[in-house]
């Protein structure tokens, strides 16, 4: 694989500026470009935390982008962050069932196992053993400047902020570094997280390398940039689980259809799309374009003086229309434990023998093969 530099010139322990975020969109675009030009020089890791189930915010902003990299040929890991779960909270839940629940929601929206690889953090033991070296490279006051620390820090609501929490950035950085990725797709606020793991990856080669190993270990891995908007919850906030604004994947059609009932519109019956001044019925008009592959401009116009019934109407429809294939592999999917097993159990498989290969690089690097 060819290591491309596509430099993101980020802070990991600040906000993202406007110009650092302009860069990492024209960053983006270049590694689009690349990867039409020859997707095998490319390897992406992405994944989820299962802390509940997905819904249309994660299919509409992250899981239809990995499927059209997969389809483009980019070599794809995706990561259920089991041992994640537990950085901010005291109890990890029902962490196996919502395992499975991410995987039937991959395989249903069309990542193929036969392209993409499954894994868990918990059976990757190699993992918190790169962690030590890591460690090693980043400060303390480093880690507590980190947005991603900070932010996840507020959610908890005062609670002390634990040592795992801390190191939840070095963390994120061994899941990418591991497996060699190059391009991890994320949103804006997630940027010095890959800044990050990149310094991570430079601080270890200027440390320990010293011209012993042929190449560098680890490539340096880039953000690729959502080209999707963002999509608000039912109620006009961020969409979110613990808010109970989403729909989920694996629901049925009428519930569907409960929900946007109760969507929040406003009392203007004329339907127009206006993100600043009228948020809410601009965020059902772009669900419905989403779902159709339509403008919601022309939508709003094709409803007019219909007003927010024929809005929350049209919307059920595409949206249950678009998710009905989805929703039946996920029918079939979710009763076969086996086979879920199955591709679980080969991408674990995958994924251990290449986190055993880079630690031995490692071991070697640090001068600690006996």
């Amino acid at each position: 694989m060819i290591q491309h530099s596509f430099d993101v010139n980020t802070n990991p322990n600040n906000a993202v500026s406007d110009a650092s975020l302009r860069h990492a969109r024209e960053v983006s675009k270049k590694i689009r470009a690349a990867i039409a030009a020859d997707p095998g020089d490319f390897r992406m890791l992405t994944g989820d935390r299962p802390t509940g189930n997905l819904h249309i915010g994660h299919y509409f902003g992250s899981l239809r982008n990995r499927v059209e990299l997969q389809r483009a040929g980019v070599d794809s890991w995706v990561l259920i962050a089991d041992y994640q779960v537990i950085t901010d909270r005291d109890s990890a839940g029902p962490i196996r069932e919502r395992t499975y629940s991410l995987l039937t929601d991959y395989l249903s929206v069309g990542l193929d196992p036969q392209k993409t690889t499954f894994f868990a953090h918990s059976q990757l033991p190699e993992l918190n053993e790169l962690m030590l070296p890591f460690l090693s490279l980043v400060t303390d006051a480093e880690l507590r400047r980190n947005p991603t620390v900070k932010a996840e820090l507020d959610a908890t609501h005062g609670r002390p902020m634990s040592a795992l929490l801390l190191t939840y950035p070095v963390h994120q950085a061994a899941d990418i570094l591991f497996c060699k990725a190059n391009i991890v797709p994320v949103g804006k606020d997630q940027l010095p997280h890959l800044e990050q793991a990149r310094v991570i990856a430079d601080r270890f080669e200027s440390r320990y390398g010293h011209g012993s190993l042929p190449a560098p270990i680890f490539r340096r891995p880039q953000a690729l940039l959502s080209e999707a908007e963002t999509v608000l919850g039912l109620d006009g906030n961020k969409m979110s689980k613990s808010r109970g604004n989403t729909i989920e994947l694996r629901m049925d059609a009428d519930e569907t259809a409960k929900l946007i009932r109760r969507a929040v519109t406003d009392s203007q019956r004329f339907i127009t799309y206006d993100p600043q001044n009228r948020p809410e019925v601009a965020n059902l008009l772009l669900l419905t374009a989403l779902a159709t592959g339509g403008k919601p401009e022309e939508i709003a116009e094709e409803i007019g003086n219909g007003g927010a019934g024929m809005l929350k109407s049209m919307l059920t429809e595409a949206l249950n229309e678009h998710l009905a294939p989805i929703r039946e592999r996920r029918r079939q999917l979710q009763d076969n434990r086996d086979y879920l097993d199955t591709v679980l159990k080969a991408g674990i498989a995958k994924a251990r023998e290449q986190a055993q290969e880079t630690l031995r690089e490692v071991h070697r690097a640090l001068d600690i093969v006996f």
